[in-house]
């Protein structure tokens, strides 16, 4: 709900801060006070178009802030924008002289859409000098689906819809590119047939090029180990024998010098690593490899590797992932291919959306019955006496809506033949229209405040106490803001604020306050008797207020 609104230099109001409770609250005042002008405030601080005019004369810029409860029904929405919010929500608006606007929420600026899009939310506005979100087909079939509990099943009708939609358009792109795809097809099985034939396994390219060099260069090999073999055991002059003697020499010399033991062991450490090189090396010239034929067999292999890998125009080492792409590639063909599939995917959806159109429009008739009835009644106490209200469902192309389009309608005397809302409603008819929707389906509003901008417009007497009463009721259920004239009306509010102007420095400034039960008594005499206020006037209205 709304706790508090800050305005500062804004048309007439130099500066105000005004603080809301629960319930239905009214503002009051004479004519051309200002009272409707707390409502616009509210409207830019929500996202409504401004420009400089909003200013107060002399003024840099206007300034507005509005502080929310914030509804967890909002989190996720919030978490998207990247906005951080606990308990409350701060929007604020600031336009300055040459017409340019800054949004704010929770002090993070965002654009004049998110603005809106979060006040929609918060916020709903009801009015004559106000846009009514009545008038929108749109808005008149999320009501009627509110009030008849179908916002999830519209949800899904929505989703199906889609489902639909894109299952077609995958058929489609199918079917006019089956040509291409079969051609595709066929290429793509050429390669993988050619790759598969080559039998390719993982690691063979390295194998072969360490196998191919050693092949190639086995003489070079026998001949430098043999030598290597003569080198270190052969004869007299060979490594072996030479550290043989040298350890045999140095051994009997350590007993009298003990510096020569580290020595002798350096030796003896070269003695056995000659040792077993030498026992290394005559197993590999047994079983050294001179096949001239599994040479020539991986020579052999190589060249189809090479061959296939420059045909394909990669490296002969990325053979294998190509192989691998190509079956991938294969199977994501046939599966765009695939129009039976394809076909059966699309009418399944179809079927499914078709199912849950038809739930969400047998659920809409039921309520637009109710609706219809009741709106009606009520318009009989709201000074439309003989009028209707029907809620119109007529058959439409399927869309995600649904496959009916929805629209109020509404005759304002008898014998006349119901019209769209939007084209024979007359501002205060709408108001009050609006107020009778409202209160019906208050149990499913969206919005955790209502704002009423002379609801009251056109009304008296016993009418204007059935809106008094209507309001009341609505308060129970919701914050409820009211701009009214009538004494009947204010009388029914839980707080009231009285708008008032004066004259200062030659500017005509506005000023809002708070009244006690005294300021509630006198300015409900006021609004009954006028400027003079007698004591009659003023007993009437503790009988008023007392009610």
């Amino acid at each position: 709900m709304l706790r508090t609104l800050h305005i500062r230099d804004f048309v007439i109001v130099d500066m105000a801060e005004i603080s809301f409770d629960a319930g239905f609250t009214v503002f009051s005042g004479e004519t051309g006070a200002g009272k409707s002008i707390l409502i616009d405030a509210l409207s830019l601080a929500l996202g409504a178009r401004g420009d400089a005019g909003a200013i107060r004369d002399g003024a840099a810029r206007t300034d507005i802030s509005a502080v929310f409860d914030a509804p967890p029904s909002l989190a996720a929405w919030l978490n998207e924008q990247a906005i951080d919010a606990d308990d409350a929500l701060v929007l604020r608006r600031v336009i300055d002289a040459q017409g340019r606007s800054k949004a704010f929420i929770n002090g993070l600026p965002v654009t004049l859409g998110q603005l809106r899009e979060l006040g929609e939310h918060l916020v709903d506005i009801h009015g004559q000098h106000a846009h009514q979100s009545l008038l929108k087909t749109s808005s008149q079939r999320d009501l009627l689906d509110a009030q008849g509990g179908n916002t999830s099943l519209a949800r899904q009708v929505q989703q199906a819809w889609h489902h639909w939609q894109q299952a077609d358009k995958a058929l489609a792109q199918a079917q006019r590119n089956e040509a291409a795809l079969k051609e595709e097809r066929e290429q793509l099985e050429r390669q993988a047939l050619e790759l598969d034939r080559l039998g390719l396994h993982e690691g063979e390219w390295d194998a072969l090029n360490n196998d191919h060099s050693r092949l190639a260069h086995a003489q070079s090999l026998l001949d430098g180990a043999a030598q290597a073999l003569a080198a270190l055991d052969n004869d007299e002059s060979s490594a072996l024998h030479y550290l043989n003697a040298a350890a045999h020499q140095l051994a009997p010399l350590v007993r009298h010098d003990a510096r020569l033991a580290s020595i002798c062991q350096a030796i003896e450490s070269a003695r056995i690593g000659a040792s077993e090189a030498a026992s290394d090396l005559n197993s590999y010239l047994d079983k050294l490899d001179l096949d001239p034929e599994r040479l020539a067999q991986a020579e052999q292999r190589l060249s189809a590797l090479f061959d296939t890998a420059r045909k394909f125009r990669v490296e002969p080492s990325e053979l294998i992932p190509l192989q691998q792409t190509l079956q991938q590639r294969l199977a994501e063909n046939g599966a765009a291919a695939d129009l039976d599939a394809l076909q059966k995917e699309a009418e399944q959806a179809q079927a499914q959306y078709q199912k849950l159109a038809g739930q969400l429009g047998a659920a809409r008739q039921k309520t637009a019955r109710k609706l219809s009835g009741q709106v009606t009644e009520a318009m009989q106490t709201l000074a439309m006496q003989g009028g209707s209200f029907q809620v119109e469902l007529s058959a439409c192309p399927p869309s995600a809506q649904g496959g009916e389009a929805v629209e109020f309608l509404v005759a304002g005397h008898a014998g006349t033949r119901p019209r769209p809302l939007a084209k024979v409603a007359s501002g205060g008819e709408l108001a009050r229209l609006s107020l009778a929707l409202s209160v019906i389906a208050s149990q499913a509003a969206r919005v955790p405040t209502l704002i009423f901008d002379e609801v009251d417009s056109g009304v008296g007497g016993a009418v204007a106490e059935v809106v008094g009463r209507l309001l009341k009721e609505l308060g129970q259920r919701h914050q409820v803001l009211c701009v009214t004239h009538l004494p009947q009306v204010a009388a029914c509010g839980a707080h009231h604020y009285e708008v008032k102007k004066s004259m200062s420095k030659g500017t005509t400034l506005s000023h809002i306050e708070a009244l006690d039960e005294q300021g509630r008594i006198d300015e409900v005499a006021r609004m009954l008797g006028g400027l003079t206020i007698t004591e009659t006037t003023r007993q009437h209205a503790k009988e008023m207020l007392a009610v």
